[in-house]
């Protein structure tokens, strides 16, 4: 399984990278998280007729500009995208005029999406959707879901915006791929925005038993050049030696 960033920037892009967007290439499946610039780059990796599930964590713009971009693709599978609950009503208020090209309903003044999209809310308790797949609402400034999926005898989990909780810790638990937001150099104490910083995500992939992390979703206005995120990988490896900060275009395989 192939695990590749198309955008690893919080907030907005810069020449260190585009605004969040992961694919996720499984035996039978290609999984997208999020839909920020860096989902442009989606069909130069997806070239095959495997179902594409894509899981919006929020609707915060740098997580959701890419929709725009819908209109670019043309993959005759089309795409399902997963919500948490409740969310359905964002998606359909984004992806149609006048912030977009229309989804539902399309009018016949608004070029059609070449791409099928189906649009379905994720629950909490878990679904076969034919992989399991969780969606576990995340502490966050407007409400954010972090996504768990076991796919290929492997668990990956992912936070989308997030702070510490009891929810990471329920999101995090024994994955063997975690990956985590690192918005903060250093987080302030009792944050209400609701972010991680490279201790706090170390920390959080330690205590869960995780295998694996990767840090993205780095906040533009701090992490300002890639030495930048070295330095973050640096700091969460004296807690968890198995972490690594991701940059656009990099792939892992799990």
């Amino acid at each position: 399984m192939k695990i590749t960033f198309l955008g690893t920037n919080g907030w907005y892009s810069t020449p260190t990278g585009d605004t969040p967007c992961i694919l996720i290439d499984a035996k039978n499946h290609y999984l997208v998280l999020d839909a920020g610039n860096g989902i442009y780059k989606l069909d130069k990796y997806i070239n095959d007729d495997k179902s594409i599930s894509m899981f919006i964590s929020h609707f915060h713009i740098d997580h959701t500009s890419g929709l725009h971009t819908l209109a670019k693709f043309k993959f005759a599978q089309g795409i399902d995208v997963y919500v948490g609950s409740g969310r359905s009503k964002d998606f359909k208020t984004l992806v149609n005029p006048p912030f977009t090209v229309g989804y539902i309903p399309r009018p016949k003044n608004v070029n059609q999406l070449k791409t099928e999209i189906r649009l379905h809310e994720l629950s909490e308790a878990g679904e076969n959707i034919p992989f399991r797949a969780w969606a576990i609402e995340q502490h966050h400034a407007y409400i954010d879901h972090g996504y768990r999926f076991e796919i290929d005898g492997k668990i990956i989990s992912y936070t989308g915006d997030c702070g510490v909780s009891d929810a990471l810790k329920k999101l995090a638990k024994d994955a063997d791929l975690l990956i985590t937001e690192c918005a903060y150099k250093n987080a302030p104490q009792n944050d209400k925005w609701g972010h991680l910083d490279p201790v706090l995500a170390a920390r959080t992939a330690k205590e869960a038993n995780a295998k694996q992390l990767i840090l993205t979703h780095f906040g533009a206005n701090l992490f300002t050049d890639l030495n930048d995120r070295k330095l973050a990988e640096k700091e969460a490896r004296k807690i968890f030696p198995a972490t690594i900060a991701a940059t656009d275009g990099f792939t892992f395989t799990l």
